[in-house]
């Protein structure tokens, strides 16, 4: 689950291409982390982008196991789609499996603006700017984010901790590291161009959960 303004609020007049031009794409239009336990590898979870027109559309997925062998304690299995056209999501799917308790989510834009319904939300009116929480997109932090497991609307309160190294897949990188807290609670971490490469939240049976940009 996990704002727009800090990026694009100053490109209402820049044409739609040159807007997608400074979102925080990847090269390969893939990021991908190794999701960490207490230092096992439990599940993984990618976004991927790909571009029809004006359209972008960002596909995240994550899937986490707990286990033993064969047994399997706890699973996890979220997916989520999101299309956007120049700096608005014009729509929003999600279906989550929280070890068996199933969540949903979804968001159209219609002559009123982005009206977000779940299985924890009445339908409502998403705030201007409002972004999905797939965290991706630093400026995801700079207003209200919809929870895209169950469709709430988070204002959690973000704070820039600072600027510190942070291990990826051949090395480390300096990222800035925000903190996340109320309605949310976690840490996320963003190199300097700046693309998403590291979340970290403590579960609810108090074990770490670090995201390792593989």
């Amino acid at each position: 689950m996990i704002r727009r303004r800090l990026l694009l609020g100053g490109l209402a007049a820049v044409p739609v291409a040159a807007a997608r031009a400074a979102l925080p794409i990847p090269a390969g239009d893939r990021l991908a982390f190794h999701i960490i336990r207490n230092g096992s590898t439990i599940g993984e979870h990618t976004v991927t982008f790909s571009r029809t027109g004006d359209a972008l559309t960002v596909a995240v997925a994550a899937d986490i196991v707990i286990g033993f062998g064969p047994i399997a304690f706890f699973r996890y299995k979220h997916r989520a789609v999101v299309v956007s056209e120049g700096d608005r999501v014009v729509s929003i799917d999600a279906v989550t499996d929280h070890d068996g308790s199933p969540q949903r989510m979804a968001a159209r834009r219609n002559e009123r603006g982005l009206v977000v319904q779940g299985s924890k939300a009445a339908e409502y009116l998403a705030p201007p700017h409002t972004m999905p929480g797939t965290h991706w997109d630093r400026a995801m932090l700079d207003g209200p984010f919809i929870n895209t497991e169950d469709g709430r609307l988070m204002r959690p309160t973000v704070s820039l901790v600072g600027t510190e190294r942070v291990d990826v897949t051949g090395g480390s990188v300096k990222a800035q590291h925000y903190a996340l807290r109320g309605d949310a609670d976690l840490d996320t971490f963003y190199d300097l161009t700046p693309s998403w490469v590291s979340l970290r939240f403590t579960a609810k049976d108090g074990s770490e959960i670090r995201y390792f940009r593989a």
